[in-house]
Protein backbone atom coordinates (compact mmCIF):
# COMPACT_ATOMS: atom_id res chain seq x y z
CA UNK A 1 0.00 0.00 0.00
CA UNK A 2 1.14 3.54 -0.71
CA UNK A 3 2.18 5.55 2.32
CA UNK A 4 0.48 8.80 3.29
CA UNK A 5 1.91 11.93 4.86
CA UNK A 6 0.16 13.49 7.89
CA UNK A 7 -1.43 15.95 5.41
CA UNK A 8 -3.07 13.40 3.12
CA UNK A 9 -6.61 14.30 4.26
CA UNK A 10 -5.87 18.01 3.83
CA UNK A 11 -4.68 17.43 0.26
CA UNK A 12 -7.76 15.44 -0.68
CA UNK A 13 -10.11 17.96 0.96
CA UNK A 14 -8.44 20.77 -0.98
CA UNK A 15 -9.02 18.98 -4.27
CA UNK A 16 -5.41 18.12 -4.99
CA UNK A 17 -4.73 15.66 -7.78
CA UNK A 18 -3.00 12.76 -6.01
CA UNK A 19 -0.38 10.51 -7.63
CA UNK A 20 2.07 7.80 -6.63
CA UNK A 21 5.58 9.10 -5.98
CA UNK A 22 8.36 7.09 -4.39
CA UNK A 23 5.85 4.81 -2.69
CA UNK A 24 3.72 7.70 -1.38
CA UNK A 25 0.35 9.27 -2.16
CA UNK A 26 1.39 12.83 -3.02
CA UNK A 27 -0.29 15.90 -4.55
CA UNK A 28 1.00 16.62 -8.05
CA UNK A 29 -1.03 19.84 -8.31
CA UNK A 30 -3.84 21.87 -6.76
CA UNK A 31 -4.78 24.84 -8.94
CA UNK A 32 -2.38 23.75 -11.69
CA UNK A 33 1.35 23.45 -12.28
CA UNK A 34 1.66 26.82 -14.04
CA UNK A 35 -0.05 29.02 -11.40
CA UNK A 36 1.76 27.16 -8.63
CA UNK A 37 5.13 27.58 -10.36
CA UNK A 38 4.57 31.30 -10.93
CA UNK A 39 3.38 31.78 -7.33
CA UNK A 40 6.75 30.54 -6.05
CA UNK A 41 8.64 32.76 -8.50
CA UNK A 42 6.63 35.88 -7.63
CA UNK A 43 5.16 35.45 -4.13
CA UNK A 44 5.18 32.25 -2.08
CA UNK A 45 4.21 28.61 -2.38
CA UNK A 46 3.84 25.89 0.24
CA UNK A 47 4.88 22.27 -0.32
CA UNK A 48 4.29 19.17 1.78
CA UNK A 49 7.64 17.36 1.78
CA UNK A 50 6.91 15.04 4.70
CA UNK A 51 7.53 12.07 2.42
CA UNK A 52 11.28 12.71 2.56
CA UNK A 53 13.41 10.64 4.92
CA UNK A 54 14.83 12.14 8.12
CA UNK A 55 17.55 10.30 10.05
CA UNK A 56 19.26 11.29 13.28
CA UNK A 57 22.96 10.48 13.77
CA UNK A 58 24.30 10.91 17.31
CA UNK A 59 27.09 9.52 19.46
CA UNK A 60 30.80 10.06 19.98
CA UNK A 61 31.78 9.10 16.41
CA UNK A 62 29.01 11.00 14.59
CA UNK A 63 31.35 13.31 12.71
CA UNK A 64 33.87 10.63 11.74
CA UNK A 65 31.06 8.33 10.61
CA UNK A 66 29.54 10.99 8.37
CA UNK A 67 32.99 11.87 7.06
CA UNK A 68 33.37 8.23 6.01
CA UNK A 69 29.99 7.75 4.32
CA UNK A 70 29.56 11.13 2.60
CA UNK A 71 31.58 13.05 0.03
CA UNK A 72 31.56 16.46 1.74
CA UNK A 73 33.72 17.69 4.62
CA UNK A 74 31.30 17.45 7.53
CA UNK A 75 33.92 18.85 9.92
CA UNK A 76 33.36 22.31 8.41
CA UNK A 77 29.74 22.46 9.60
CA UNK A 78 29.22 24.47 12.76
CA UNK A 79 26.21 23.98 15.01
CA UNK A 80 23.15 25.28 13.17
CA UNK A 81 24.73 24.92 9.73
CA UNK A 82 23.83 22.56 6.90
CA UNK A 83 25.26 21.37 3.62
CA UNK A 84 24.49 19.39 0.50
CA UNK A 85 26.32 16.09 0.12
CA UNK A 86 26.29 12.71 -1.62
CA UNK A 87 26.36 9.06 -0.63
CA UNK A 88 28.45 7.14 -3.16
CA UNK A 89 29.28 3.53 -3.95
CA UNK A 90 32.84 2.24 -3.94
CA UNK A 91 33.02 2.83 -7.72
CA UNK A 92 31.78 6.41 -7.41
CA UNK A 93 28.13 5.92 -8.36
CA UNK A 94 25.60 8.13 -6.56
CA UNK A 95 23.45 6.27 -4.03
CA UNK A 96 21.60 9.46 -3.10
CA UNK A 97 21.97 13.20 -2.69
CA UNK A 98 21.29 14.38 0.84
CA UNK A 99 21.24 17.39 3.14
CA UNK A 100 23.12 17.28 6.45
CA UNK A 101 22.10 19.59 9.31
CA UNK A 102 24.31 19.91 12.38
CA UNK A 103 22.23 20.30 15.54
CA UNK A 104 23.54 20.88 19.10
CA UNK A 105 23.67 17.19 20.06
CA UNK A 106 23.22 15.32 16.77
CA UNK A 107 23.19 15.49 13.00
CA UNK A 108 20.03 15.36 10.93
CA UNK A 109 20.17 13.81 7.47
CA UNK A 110 17.37 14.42 4.97
CA UNK A 111 17.18 11.90 2.10
CA UNK A 112 14.97 11.35 -0.93
CA UNK A 113 11.67 9.60 -0.31
CA UNK A 114 12.24 6.97 -2.99
CA UNK A 115 15.59 6.07 -1.40
CA UNK A 116 14.52 6.12 2.25
CA UNK A 117 14.71 2.39 2.96
CA UNK A 118 17.78 1.87 0.77
CA UNK A 119 19.68 4.73 2.43
CA UNK A 120 18.67 3.64 5.93
CA UNK A 121 19.89 0.08 5.40
CA UNK A 122 23.08 1.28 3.70
CA UNK A 123 23.96 3.70 6.50
CA UNK A 124 23.28 1.10 9.19
CA UNK A 125 25.43 -1.47 7.43
CA UNK A 126 28.34 1.01 7.27
CA UNK A 127 28.09 2.02 10.95
CA UNK A 128 29.97 -1.05 12.24
CA UNK A 129 33.00 0.06 14.20
CA UNK A 130 31.65 3.55 14.87
CA UNK A 131 30.17 4.63 18.20
CA UNK A 132 27.01 6.10 16.69
CA UNK A 133 23.28 5.85 17.21
CA UNK A 134 21.07 6.01 14.12
CA UNK A 135 17.37 6.79 14.45
CA UNK A 136 14.75 7.01 11.72
CA UNK A 137 12.58 10.06 12.51
CA UNK A 138 10.69 10.00 9.22
CA UNK A 139 7.32 9.02 10.71
CA UNK A 140 7.64 11.20 13.79
CA UNK A 141 8.29 14.48 12.02
CA UNK A 142 6.53 16.37 9.28
CA UNK A 143 8.31 18.69 6.87
CA UNK A 144 7.14 21.66 4.79
CA UNK A 145 8.78 24.02 2.32
CA UNK A 146 7.65 27.66 2.19
CA UNK A 147 9.39 29.10 -0.86
CA UNK A 148 9.35 32.35 -2.80
CA UNK A 149 10.52 35.98 -2.70
CA UNK A 150 7.76 36.89 -0.23
CA UNK A 151 8.30 33.90 2.07
CA UNK A 152 10.44 35.73 4.62
CA UNK A 153 8.17 38.77 4.90
CA UNK A 154 5.01 36.70 5.15
CA UNK A 155 6.48 34.47 7.84
CA UNK A 156 7.99 37.33 9.84
CA UNK A 157 4.70 39.26 9.75
CA UNK A 158 2.87 36.33 11.39
CA UNK A 159 1.85 37.29 14.93
CA UNK A 160 3.61 34.31 16.50
CA UNK A 161 6.86 35.06 14.60
CA UNK A 162 7.21 38.80 15.18
CA UNK A 163 10.46 39.79 16.81
CA UNK A 164 12.01 36.31 16.86
CA UNK A 165 14.69 37.16 14.31
CA UNK A 166 13.77 34.74 11.56
CA UNK A 167 14.81 37.30 8.95
CA UNK A 168 18.42 37.09 10.22
CA UNK A 169 18.64 33.31 9.75
CA UNK A 170 21.48 32.86 7.22
CA UNK A 171 21.30 30.74 4.08
CA UNK A 172 21.81 27.02 4.84
CA UNK A 173 21.36 27.48 8.60
CA UNK A 174 18.80 25.84 10.88
CA UNK A 175 17.45 26.90 14.27
CA UNK A 176 14.90 25.86 16.86
CA UNK A 177 11.73 27.96 16.72
CA UNK A 178 8.29 28.11 18.24
CA UNK A 179 5.65 28.92 15.63
CA UNK A 180 1.86 29.00 15.89
CA UNK A 181 2.21 27.56 19.40
CA UNK A 182 4.27 24.53 18.32
CA UNK A 183 7.96 23.81 18.72
CA UNK A 184 10.05 22.82 15.75
CA UNK A 185 12.96 23.77 13.51
CA UNK A 186 13.27 26.11 10.56
CA UNK A 187 16.06 25.94 7.97
CA UNK A 188 16.84 28.46 5.25
CA UNK A 189 17.06 25.76 2.61
CA UNK A 190 14.91 24.65 -0.31
CA UNK A 191 14.68 23.09 -3.75
CA UNK A 192 13.14 25.77 -5.96
CA UNK A 193 15.86 28.32 -6.71
CA UNK A 194 14.07 30.88 -4.52
CA UNK A 195 14.65 32.11 -1.00
CA UNK A 196 12.55 30.33 1.58
CA UNK A 197 12.41 27.93 4.46
CA UNK A 198 12.03 24.26 5.24
CA UNK A 199 10.06 23.64 8.42
CA UNK A 200 10.23 20.59 10.68
CA UNK A 201 7.61 19.81 13.32
CA UNK A 202 6.01 16.91 15.15
CA UNK A 203 3.81 14.96 12.73
CA UNK A 204 0.85 15.28 15.13
CA UNK A 205 0.85 19.07 14.61
CA UNK A 206 1.29 18.99 10.84
CA UNK A 207 -2.33 19.78 9.82
CA UNK A 208 -2.51 22.81 12.12
CA UNK A 209 0.88 24.16 10.98
CA UNK A 210 -0.10 23.64 7.33
CA UNK A 211 -3.34 25.59 7.88
CA UNK A 212 -1.53 28.46 9.60
CA UNK A 213 1.10 28.70 6.86
CA UNK A 214 -1.61 28.93 4.20
CA UNK A 215 -3.19 31.83 6.15
CA UNK A 216 -0.05 33.97 6.04
CA UNK A 217 -0.57 37.39 4.51
CA UNK A 218 -3.78 38.14 2.67
CA UNK A 219 -5.90 35.35 1.15
CA UNK A 220 -3.98 33.81 -1.73
CA UNK A 221 -0.57 35.13 -0.67
CA UNK A 222 0.61 31.55 -0.14
CA UNK A 223 -0.46 28.98 -2.70
CA UNK A 224 -0.40 25.24 -1.94
CA UNK A 225 1.89 23.55 -4.47
CA UNK A 226 2.40 20.00 -5.68
CA UNK A 227 5.14 17.88 -7.15
CA UNK A 228 4.58 19.23 -10.66
CA UNK A 229 5.64 22.76 -9.75
CA UNK A 230 8.41 21.43 -7.50
CA UNK A 231 9.86 19.63 -10.52
CA UNK A 232 9.64 22.57 -12.94
CA UNK A 233 11.10 24.97 -10.35
CA UNK A 234 14.10 22.79 -9.51
CA UNK A 235 14.64 22.07 -13.22
CA UNK A 236 14.90 25.77 -14.11
CA UNK A 237 17.34 26.28 -11.24
CA UNK A 238 19.52 23.40 -12.43
CA UNK A 239 18.97 21.21 -9.37
CA UNK A 240 19.36 17.46 -9.82
CA UNK A 241 16.53 14.99 -9.26
CA UNK A 242 17.42 11.49 -8.14
CA UNK A 243 16.36 8.91 -10.70
CA UNK A 244 16.79 11.45 -13.50
CA UNK A 245 20.03 13.47 -13.43
CA UNK A 246 21.66 11.26 -10.79
CA UNK A 247 21.53 7.49 -10.16
CA UNK A 248 23.94 4.77 -9.08
CA UNK A 249 25.01 4.66 -12.73
CA UNK A 250 26.15 8.29 -12.71
CA UNK A 251 29.13 9.80 -10.90
CA UNK A 252 29.40 13.29 -9.38
CA UNK A 253 31.86 14.66 -11.93
CA UNK A 254 29.74 13.86 -14.97
CA UNK A 255 26.66 15.15 -13.10
CA UNK A 256 28.46 18.48 -12.48
CA UNK A 257 28.46 17.82 -8.73
CA UNK A 258 32.22 17.59 -8.38
CA UNK A 259 32.11 20.55 -6.00
CA UNK A 260 30.60 18.24 -3.36
CA UNK A 261 33.67 15.96 -3.41
CA UNK A 262 36.34 16.82 -0.84
CA UNK A 263 39.25 14.59 -1.81
CA UNK A 264 41.56 16.22 0.75
CA UNK A 265 39.61 14.83 3.72
CA UNK A 266 40.35 11.40 5.27
CA UNK A 267 39.31 8.21 3.50
CA UNK A 268 35.65 7.91 2.56
CA UNK A 269 33.57 5.47 0.56
CA UNK A 270 34.24 5.94 -3.14
CA UNK A 271 37.30 8.19 -2.68
CA UNK A 272 39.72 6.12 -4.77
CA UNK A 273 37.30 5.79 -7.69
CA UNK A 274 36.41 9.48 -7.57
CA UNK A 275 40.09 10.47 -7.53
CA UNK A 276 40.62 8.46 -10.70
CA UNK A 277 37.54 9.90 -12.43
CA UNK A 278 38.67 13.43 -11.63
CA UNK A 279 42.20 12.72 -12.86
CA UNK A 280 41.09 11.31 -16.22
CA UNK A 281 37.98 13.44 -16.61
CA UNK A 282 34.44 12.12 -17.12
CA UNK A 283 33.65 10.58 -20.49
CA UNK A 284 30.21 12.17 -20.56
CA UNK A 285 28.66 15.27 -19.02
CA UNK A 286 25.26 16.53 -18.01
CA UNK A 287 24.32 19.52 -20.15
CA UNK A 288 21.47 21.95 -20.45
CA UNK A 289 20.00 22.50 -23.87
CA UNK A 290 17.41 24.55 -25.71
CA UNK A 291 15.24 23.09 -28.45
CA UNK A 292 16.05 24.75 -31.76
CA UNK A 293 13.58 22.66 -33.71
CA UNK A 294 9.90 22.44 -32.91
CA UNK A 295 9.16 20.02 -30.09
CA UNK A 296 9.52 19.29 -26.39
CA UNK A 297 12.17 16.92 -25.06
CA UNK A 298 11.05 14.49 -22.38
CA UNK A 299 12.90 12.23 -19.95
CA UNK A 300 14.57 9.20 -21.58
CA UNK A 301 14.28 10.51 -25.14
CA UNK A 302 17.41 9.44 -27.09
CA UNK A 303 20.01 12.01 -28.10
CA UNK A 304 21.82 11.53 -31.44
CA UNK A 305 24.81 13.34 -32.89
CA UNK A 306 24.39 15.10 -36.22
CA UNK A 307 25.51 11.94 -38.03
CA UNK A 308 22.61 10.03 -36.50
CA UNK A 309 24.55 8.05 -33.90
CA UNK A 310 23.03 7.44 -30.46
CA UNK A 311 25.17 9.38 -27.97
CA UNK A 312 23.06 9.96 -24.87
CA UNK A 313 19.63 10.57 -23.39
CA UNK A 314 17.43 13.29 -21.93
CA UNK A 315 17.11 13.24 -18.13
CA UNK A 316 14.49 16.00 -17.79
CA UNK A 317 12.72 18.10 -20.42
CA UNK A 318 9.76 20.47 -20.38
CA UNK A 319 8.57 23.91 -21.47
CA UNK A 320 10.17 26.05 -18.73
CA UNK A 321 7.34 28.21 -17.32
CA UNK A 322 9.46 31.19 -16.25
CA UNK A 323 11.47 31.32 -19.47
CA UNK A 324 8.62 30.30 -21.78
CA UNK A 325 10.71 27.99 -23.95
CA UNK A 326 11.29 24.22 -24.22
CA UNK A 327 14.49 23.27 -22.40
CA UNK A 328 16.14 20.08 -21.29
CA UNK A 329 18.90 18.37 -19.35
CA UNK A 330 20.72 15.33 -20.65
CA UNK A 331 23.93 13.34 -20.86
CA UNK A 332 26.19 13.62 -23.91
CA UNK A 333 29.86 12.75 -24.57
CA UNK A 334 32.25 15.22 -22.93
CA UNK A 335 33.50 16.43 -26.33
CA UNK A 336 29.95 17.46 -27.26
CA UNK A 337 29.21 19.32 -24.02
CA UNK A 338 30.51 22.80 -24.90
CA UNK A 339 28.03 25.67 -25.03
CA UNK A 340 26.75 26.11 -28.57
CA UNK A 341 27.20 22.46 -29.57
CA UNK A 342 24.23 21.06 -31.49
CA UNK A 343 22.74 17.57 -31.49
CA UNK A 344 19.37 15.96 -32.16
CA UNK A 345 16.76 14.85 -29.68
CA UNK A 346 14.63 12.02 -31.02
CA UNK A 347 11.01 13.05 -30.44
CA UNK A 348 8.67 10.21 -31.37
CA UNK A 349 11.27 8.95 -33.82
CA UNK A 350 11.92 12.33 -35.42
CA UNK A 351 15.32 14.05 -35.12
CA UNK A 352 14.76 17.50 -33.64
CA UNK A 353 17.67 19.91 -33.30
CA UNK A 354 18.83 21.15 -29.89
CA UNK A 355 21.70 23.37 -28.73
CA UNK A 356 23.75 23.28 -25.53
CA UNK A 357 23.24 26.41 -23.40
CA UNK A 358 24.49 27.66 -20.05
CA UNK A 359 22.96 26.31 -16.84
CA UNK A 360 21.23 27.01 -14.58
CA UNK A 361 18.50 28.20 -16.91
CA UNK A 362 17.14 30.39 -14.11
CA UNK A 363 19.56 32.14 -11.75
CA UNK A 364 18.64 31.16 -8.17
CA UNK A 365 17.74 34.00 -5.82
CA UNK A 366 18.87 32.62 -2.48
CA UNK A 367 19.38 35.08 0.38
CA UNK A 368 23.10 35.05 1.12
Amino acid sequence: MLKRTPLYDRHVAMGARMVEFGGWHMPVQYSGVMPEHHAVRTSAGLFDISHMGRFSVSGRDSESFLQFVTTSDVSTLGVGQSGYSLLCTMDGGIIDDIFIYRLPSEYLIVVNASNLEKDWNWLRSRSTGFDVDLEDLSQRWAMFALQGPQAEQLFCDAESMRGVGLESLPFHEIALFSFFGFNGMIARTGYTGEDGFEIFCDAAYAPQVWDELLKLGTPGSVLPCGLGARDSLRFEAGLALYGHEITEDTNPYEARLGWTIKLNKPDFIGKNALQQIKATGPTRKLVGFEMVGRGVARADYPIHDLAGNLIGHVTTGLPAPTLDKPLGLGYVPADLSAIGTEFDVMIRGKATRAKVIKTPFYQPRYKR
